[in-house]
C-alpha cells in the first residue's frame, strides 16, 4: 500500500527525524489495541475493530501495519521471544526429563495467559517472517529436548515432535471453551498429557485438582452462548 494514500498531506516520516512523535503515539496505541483483543477475542479479530479500538483511522492502521500478517508478527514478537527462551532454560536444565516435562508446561501457560498467542502457536504466518524465523529456532531446540529427555529412560520412545502441536491445539480448545469459568481447567489436561508420554516410573509433577463440578457446568453452558453473553455468564 502507497503510505501516501491516507487523507491529508502530512506523512508519517520527516526527513531526519525518522517516525514523527504522533505516529510514534499512534503506532503504540494500534499495538496496545491489538493486544487487547487478541487476548480477549483470538486471531479472528478483524483490522477494522483494532482500529476502532485504538481510537485511529483505517489507512492509519493500514500505514503502519498493512497487513493483518504484519500486525501480528508485531504484536507477538516478544511472546515468540519468550517462547524461543523457554526452549533454551529448558535445554539448560541439569536433568533433561524436568526440562521437558517443565517446557511443555511453561508453554501451555503461555496459551492461557493469552488467547491471541494460544492462537498463534498453532497457526502459521508465512508472511510474518521474524516470528516464523523465531518459531523455527524453538523447533529445532525442541527437537534436541525430546533427544536428550529420551535418553533419560523417562520419554516414551514413541513421543515425536508433531505430538506437540497436538497438545497445543487441545489445549487451546479447553482455554477457548472453559474461559473465566474453569480458568485452570488446562492445567489438568497438561498433567495427564505429561503422564501419557511418560515411561512407568518417571518423575512426574503433582497432579492438579479437577475443576469443580459447578466451574465445568458453567463452562459446558457458555459454549453454547453468544461471544458477548459470556463474560456475564462467567461471573
Amino acid at each position: 500500500m502507497n503510505p501516501t494514500a491516507d487523507t491529508g498531506p502530512a506523512p508519517d516520516q520527516q526527513p531526519g527525524t525518522g517516525l514523527r512523535i504522533d505516529a510514534e503515539r499512534n503506532r503504540d496505541r494500534i499495538l496496545a489495541a491489538a493486544r487487547r483483543l487478541y487476548a480477549t477475542e483470538g486471531l479472528g479479530v478483524s483490522m477494522a475493530a483494532v482500529a476502532r479500538e485504538a481510537g485511529v483511522g483505517k489507512a492509519t492502521l493500514s500505514r503502519r501495519f498493512p497487513t493483518p500478517e504484519d500486525l501480528i508478527n508485531a504484536v507477538f514478537a516478544d511472546r515468540m521471544d519468550a517462547y524461543s527462551t523457554a526452549v533454551e532454560a529448558a535445554l539448560a536444565d541439569p536433568d533433561p526429563w524436568h526440562g521437558f516435562t517443565s517446557y511443555v508446561h511453561t508453554v501451555c501457560a503461555m496459551q492461557a495467559a493469552d488467547r491471541g498467542f494460544a492462537d498463534v502457536l498453532t497457526m502459521t504466518f508465512p508472511a510474518a517472517k521474524a516470528l516464523e524465523e523465531r518459531r523455527a529456532e524453538a523447533y529445532h531446540g525442541f527437537l534436541e529436548l525430546i533427544t536428550r529427555a529420551k535418553k533419560t529412560g523417562h520419554l516414551r520412545e514413541d513421543f515425536t515432535d508433531r505430538d506437540m502441536p497436538i497438545l497445543l491445539m487441545a489445549n487451546a480448545g479447553v482455554i477457548n471453551a472453559a474461559g473465566d469459568a474453569a480458568p485452570d481447567a488446562w492445567q489438568r489436561l497438561v498433567a495427564h498429557m505429561l503422564r501419557s508420554y511418560a515411561t512407568p516410573g518417571a518423575p512426574l509433577p503433582p497432579m492438579p485438582d479437577a475443576p469443580a463440578p459447578t466451574a465445568l457446568y458453567r463452562a459446558m453452558v457458555r459454549i453454547t452462548r453468544p461471544t458477548n453473553d459470556r463474560s456475564t455468564l462467567a461471573r
